[in-house]
Order: C-alpha cells, then sequence, then structure tokens
C-alpha cells in the first residue's frame, strides 16, 4: 500500500484553496443571493449564516480530530468504515458521492448559462427538447461536456499546474467579491430597508437560513480525502478548515448584502425586485451583477464575471478531485474494481478521474430543472454525512478519554439530527423549501444503493459486510419517512394547483357561481393523482423490503456459516488428531481462563488428574510406532469412560490431563479408585496399564493452575512407580 500513495504537495494554502474551492460554485453568485434575499432578507441572512458558520465549526473540529487519527483517502468515508464498520462506510460513501456528484453536475451545466449571460448565447445550437420546462440545446451539452473532460484531463496530468491554479482562482474569486462589496459599502452602507422578508418572523428566517448551512458549505471537507497528499503538520488541519469555513461565510454574506444594495427604479424595494427577477433579463436578472454595475460600471461587472468563471473552475476541479480520491479509498476496498485505485505516472487515481467524467456526460442532457432536484437532495446528504462524522468522534473520543472532542461530537451529532428534523417535519405540514421531486430523488437514490449493495454483498468473500442491520433498517426507515413527506407534498402540490386553477377560472371568466362541472373534474385530478402517488410509494416501499430481506437473508446464511466454520476451525485447532480429545493448546486456554479466575476470586472447587501409559516406549521399541499409536488411542478411550463427564486433553505423547468438574469431581476419589483396580488387573492380561494422580484447587494457596498440575503429576509419579513393582512395564 505504501507505494499507493499519491505524493504529498499540498501545502496549507493549497489545502485553503481546495476547500474553499470547492465550497462555493456558480450558486453562490447567482441562485444563493436570490435565495438567501427571498427567504430571509439581508440581515436574516446575515444573522442565519452566522449561526450556520458556528455549526459548521462544530463541523470542522470533528473532522479535523478524525482526520488526524486517520490521515487517508476517502475522509468521511474512511472514518465512519474503520470506527463503525464497512456496512456504514457504504452508507456514507453512497450519499457522499452523490453529493460531490450533483454539485459537479451543476456546475458544469452552469457553463453554458455563463456563455448565455455573457457571450450573447452562442452555444444555444441545435435545440432537441425540453425537460420540466428547461430547453436543453446539443451546443450547450457538448459545452458542458467538454469543460468536464477539459478538467477531467488536467486533474489527471496536471497535478503541480491544477494546484497552483486552485490558489490563484481562489486568491481571485475571494479578492473579487469582497472589492465589489466594499464599493457597494462604501455607496450604501449596509442600513436596508426592509432588513428581513415581509413574510415571516425574524427569528424563523433566520433558523432556515442556517439550517440550509450544510449545502452552502459542501466541499470544505475536501482535504479529507486528499489527506494522505499534504505537506504539513496535522494539527494545522483545523486551523485551514476553520480559516475555510469562515472565509466562505464571509463570502457568502457579502454577495447577499451586495445583491440587496441596488435595484431597478421600477421597483419600490430590494423585496420587490428580488421577487421579480424570473421575468427580468441582462445584468437586472443578476442582482450582484447589477450591484456591481451600479457601483463600479463595467469595471465591476468584469470583476464579477472573472469571479464568476473562478468559482465554476474551482468547484469543477475541488469536486473531482475529491471524488476521484473517494473512489481510490473504495476500489482499494473493492467497493469498486480495483483498477480505480491505481495511481499513474502522476501518481493520482487517474482511472477514478476518468470514471467520473464517463459518469457525467449523460447529465447535460437532462437539463437544469433536474440536476436543480438532485442538488436539493444534496442537502440530505451533507446532513446524514456531517452527523456521521460526528458520531465516529463520539465512539472514537470515547475510546481514548478524550472529553473536549467527545463534546464536540456529541454537539455535531445533535445538531445534524436536528437539521434532518427540521428539513423534514415541518414539511408535514407546509409546502417546504425543496420541490416534491428532490424527495423522490432521495428515495429513488437510496433504493439504488440498497441494489447495489445486495450485489457487493453476494461477491464479498471476505465478510467485512453485512454486519450491521442496523444501518440498513435505519435507512430503510429515512426512505419510509422521506416517501410519505414526497407523498403529501404531492398531494398538497395538486390540491394547490387545481384550487389555484379554479379560482383563476372563475376570475377570469366573471362569474360568480361555481359550476360543478369545473370542480368536478379538478376533484378528479387531485384524486387520479393521489392514488398515482400512492401507488407509486407502495411499490417503492415494497421493493425496498424486498431488497432489505434479501440482504438479512444473505447476512444470516452468511454469520450461520461462519459460526459454523469458526466452530470447525477452533475444534480443529483444540483437538487432537490421533484421539479426538483436546490437545495441549486447548489445555493452555483452559489453563489461562480457570488463572484469570483464581486472580480474581471468581474460581470454585476443581481438581486436575494427571494420566500416563505406562510402558509405551517398550511398546514402540517392540512392536512399532503404529501399534504405539493404537495403545494411545486405547488409553485416550478408558479415560475418556471413567472421567465421562470431564474435558479431557492429551498433553503430548502418553500423557494426558482430566480437568475434574461436576460430577467426576464429587466422586473423584472413587472414579480414581476405579481406575487404579483396572490396571491393576490389566497387568496380569498385558493391557493397557494406567498410571493417574490427582489433586484439588486450594483456595488462598493456589495462585495457578499450574501449582494444582505439578501436585498431580508428582501423585501421578507415585503411582506409575506402584504399578511397576507389581510388574508394570514402564517407558519412564
Amino acid at each position: 500500500m505504501a507505494e499507493n500513495k499519491m505524493t504529498r504537495n499540498l501545502t496549507p494554502l493549497s489545502a485553503w484553496a481546495f476547500s474553499i474551492g470547492t465550497s462555493i460554485g456558480w450558486g453562490s453568485l447567482i441562485v444563493t443571493s436570490k435565495t438567501y434575499l427571498a427567504k430571509a432578507g439581508p440581515m436574516g441572512s446575515t444573522f442565519g449564516m452566522l449561526v450556520g458558520c458556528a455549526v459548521m465549526l462544530i463541523i470542522s473540529v470533528n473532522y479535523a480530530y478524525m482526520m488526524n487519527i486517520y490521515p487517508d483517502a476517502g475522509g468521511a468515508y474512511t472514518f465512519t468504515k474503520i470506527v463503525f464498520g464497512h456496512d456504514y462506510g457504504f452508507l456514507t460513501a453512497w450519499f457522499l458521492s452523490l453529493t460531490y456528484l450533483a454539485i459537479l453536475w451543476a456546475n458544469a451545466t452552469s457553463v453554458p448559462l455563463f456563455a448565455r449571460y455573457f457571450l450573447g448565447g452562442i452555444f444555444q445550437k441545435g435545440r432537441m427538447y425540453s425537460v420540466f420546462g428547461y430547453d436543453v440545446y446539443f451546443g450547450e451539452a457538448l459545452l458542458s461536456i467538454a469543460a468536464i473532460m477539459l478538467i477531467a484531463a488536467l486533474c489527471a496530468t496536471q497535478k503541480g499546474i491544477i494546484t497552483k491554479a486552485m490558489i490563484v482562482m481562489a486568491l481571485l474569486f475571494t479578492a473579487g467579491i469582497v472589492i465589489c462589496f466594499i464599493g457597494a459599502a462604501m455607496h450604501h452602507g449596509i442600513a436596508f430597508n426592509p432588513e428581513y422578508a415581509p413574510s415571516r418572523g425574524k427569528f424563523s428566517q433566520i433558523i432556515r437560513i442556517a439550517v440550509i448551512s450544510p449545502w452552502a458549505f459542501i466541499g470544505f471537507e475536501n482535504i479529507s480525502h486528499a489527506a494522505e497528499e499534504t505537506s504539513f503538520a496535522r494539527p494545522r488541519f483545523l486551523r485551514i478548515l476553520v480559516i475555510s469555513v469562515v472565509s466562505t461565510t464571509m463570502l457568502y454574506v457579502f454577495v447577499t448584502l451586495l445583491s440587496a444594495t441596488a435595484y431597478p427604479k421600477e421597483f419600490t424595494s430590494w423585496f420587490d425586485y428580488i421577487m421579480n427577477l424570473d421575468r427580468l433579463e441582462g445584468l437586472e436578472g443578476l442582482p450582484a451583477f447589477y450591484a456591481a454595475d451600479h457601483y463600479m460600471g463595467k469595471t465591476g461587472v468584469g470583476i464579477l464575471i472573472a469571479v464568476l468563471l473562478a468559482l465554476i473552475l474551482t468547484s469543477l476541479v475541488g469536486n473531482i478531485t475529491a471524488l476521484s480520491r473517494l473512489f481510490c479509498a473504495l476500489a482499494r476496498d473493492r467497493i469498486l474494481p480495483e483498477r480505480f485505485a491505481k495511481l499513474n505516472r502522476h501518481m493520482v487515481p487517474g482511472n477514478a478521474i476518468w470514471l467520473i467524467a464517463a459518469t457525467s456526460v449523460v447529465f447535460p442532457f437532462i437539463g437544469r430543472t433536474a440536476i436543480g432536484w438532485i442538488v436539493d437532495v444534496t442537502t440530505f446528504g451533507a446532513t446524514l454525512i456531517y452527523g456521521l462524522v460526528s458520531g465516529t468522534v463520539v465512539k472514537r473520543a470515547s475510546e481514548r478519554m478524550d472529553r473536549g472532542a467527545r463534546a464536540a461530537g456529541i454537539a455535531g451529532v445533535v445538531l445534524m439530527v436536528a437539521n434532518l428534523l427540521y428539513l423534514l417535519i415541518p414539511n408535514l405540514f407546509t409546502s417546504g423549501s425543496m420541490e416534491r421531486e428532490s424527495y423522490f430523488l432521495f428515495v429513488i437514490w437510496s433504493l439504488l444503493g440498497f441494489v447495489y449493495f445486495r450485489f457487493l454483498l453476494q461477491k464479498d468473500r471476505s465478510g467485512q459486510l453485512g454486519r450491521s442491520i442496523v444501518v440498513w433498517i435505519s435507512l430503510f426507515s429515512l426512505i419510509v419517512f422521506v416517501a410519505l413527506v414526497w407523498l403529501y407534498q404531492s398531494i398538497i402540490g395538486a390540491t394547490s394547483d387545481s384550487l389555484s386553477y379554479v379560482e383563476k377560472y372563475y376570475v377570469e371568466a366573471g362569474l360568480r357561481q361555481v359550476q360543478t362541472g369545473v370542480v368536478s373534474r379538478q376533484l378528479d385530478i387531485v384524486r387520479q393523482t393521489t392514488a398515482k402517488t400512492v401507488s407509486v410509494v407502495v411499490i417503492l416501499l415494497a421493493l425496498s423490503l424486498v431488497i432489505l430481506i434479501g440482504i438479512f437473508r444473505i447476512m444470516r446464511q452468511r454469520a450461520q456459516l461462519s459460526e459454523l466454520q469458526l466452530g470447525q476451525a477452533k475444534k480443529l485447532a483444540s483437538t487432537d488428531p490421533l484421539t479426538g480429545v483436546k490437545n495441549r493448546t486447548a489445555f493452555a486456554e483452559r489453563e489461562r481462563l480457570v488463572d484469570e479466575q483464581i486472580n480474581s476470586g471468581t474460581s470454585g472447587p476443581f481438581g486436575i488428574v494427571v494420566c500416563d501409559l505406562n510402558g509405551l516406549k517398550y511398546i514402540n521399541d517392540t512392536y512399532g510406532h503404529q501399534t504405539g499409536d493404537e495403545w494411545i488411542r486405547k488409553t485416550s478411550k478408558i479415560i475418556c469412560d471413567f472421567f465421562s463427564h470431564s474435558p479431557v486433553y492429551r498433553n503430548g505423547g502418553d500423557e494426558f490431563v482430566v480437568f475434574l468438574s461436576g460430577r467426576d469431581y464429587e466422586n473423584r476419589m472413587q472414579i480414581l479408585s476405579d481406575l487404579h483396580q483396572q490396571s491393576v488387573e490389566n497387568i496380569a492380561t498385558n493391557d493397557a496399564v494406567i498410571a493417574a494422580g490427582i489433586a484439588e484447587y486450594v483456595k488462598g494457596t493456589d495462585t495457578r493452575v499450574h501449582a494444582v498440575f505439578a501436585r498431580a503429576d508428582a501423585a501421578m509419579y507415585q503411582e506409575k512407580m506402584l504399578l511397576k513393582g507389581m510388574g508394570a512395564k514402564s517407558g519412564r
């Protein structure tokens, strides 16, 4: 594995560049300002982002703690795999992959949008179709694919250049956003009217922004996947992550406030402006660009164009880099084919990079609307991942008696659980902040995870997978809950659309009375939509349950087989092949366990009998070792017959040891007397003569089993001499 390690070329500055460059992309400048302002206004967004920053700082502490312990490729996947097992690792990797892929696809398909805004839409050629209201052009799809392939090629072959470029671009977009914000603040100030969105209370607006913070910061943990490529001391991980989170928060706040400082004269406030963005074109449709143009003219617009291009490129590079390291770690564990763990001559996982590129070429053809729904799923994904990482900290810090880290881990788990509940539970009563299609996609991706895990489980020969049914029951329960939320959202959406249609119909028709036919048709639509949605939910849940049962059956069969194999292996390892009784190894293990009981004061009464076959040397010398082996087997049978309730051990050669327990211990002297009498009788018939000596454990005197054994061995030797005097042949 040492030969399969990547080169250490990441400095603190380049690590920061990858961290912030991955977490901030196209959406931070184009989409986020509109989304945040519409939900919470400039002040609600600012305070919400600050709360989110505090939460993510706790997550940073947790990541840094685990990176210091496990500085290998794979990040969260590696942490959960080592701490909780491969099942949890797979679950983490599954949602982590979707999270990075979705952000990658979103930024790749933003390249044509960049061209639409600033190059006159020269790539809007060859309209193919419309997907959920988004027109897909062949020229734009090719542009997105070209961007993915170009970045993939650079990441696979130009690691040094890419690293330097990330630093330059991260510094560029950071400086550009700061300059434009300062320019606007100097003219406008930081007073806004209104300060919050007028639709909700101030506190709820702040919380709403804080809750979506995991989405805003996705990718800040980029360096956790490249930890084995860092050239600096591990304690710096935390400092870099903290600086990245603070920098990201600052840039989000600056862009959001910048977007609210200026608006066209036709609007009465920034809120009025933001609510009407969909019908505006050009710079007026881009609040941050409009504000930059308003205060700084073409210079401001030029700065933000360079900023936007840098944001797109760093996000593409950062997500491909993180994914390739994750896939490399998965391939090392055979979750993916091993060829994706191979490093090329540039010491990067080239095959993994090209797998990402190949996987991504299809998605420019599905349109931005569908990709937006997939990106929404990353809110769930990031929350789950950050919660699992925090859980690994709780467990590992508890084992290491590290109270501070354990507290941070518990805080991270609690915050992420609360975050997930907030994302789901309010949507049972309101329309929610995400499109209902995103809930559906979450269920589909989870179901695909079940399918792929079952495939891996059948191929797994090492037994590393399928050991934790709890994780899969938990995921199944989450699928059920999210599916029900989607069901509710669909019903509410259909009902709302129908009622809006009815209202619009009567208003336009100027009717004052309800026409039964129109309402009946709309209610039929609601019923049909509900029936279809419920049917789909039932089918999805049934499929999930069938797959889950299949996984559980394989796991149970494997567990039973493993127990059987383990039992057979233990039996073979502890059994004497000649006689079938237990061997010296088994006796040593029994001796160790009883010694522990003696030391702890929990040992009960026991005795040891040492037995020896008289005349074995004479038999071997006279008749051969094969005959000697037959006499050893005969001796073993006699001893087992006399001590039928106690384990018998062959301690080597012709020596046997009996660990007296139960009824044999209670009747030990009678049994020993009977064995002596049998041996005396066998002298006359030239049958097996067995010398046996006994000793009992004396509590408070004997500190080890060996002391009891030594007394029994001495007693056996005396018996042997007695039998020899009676005519028994002795090989001793």
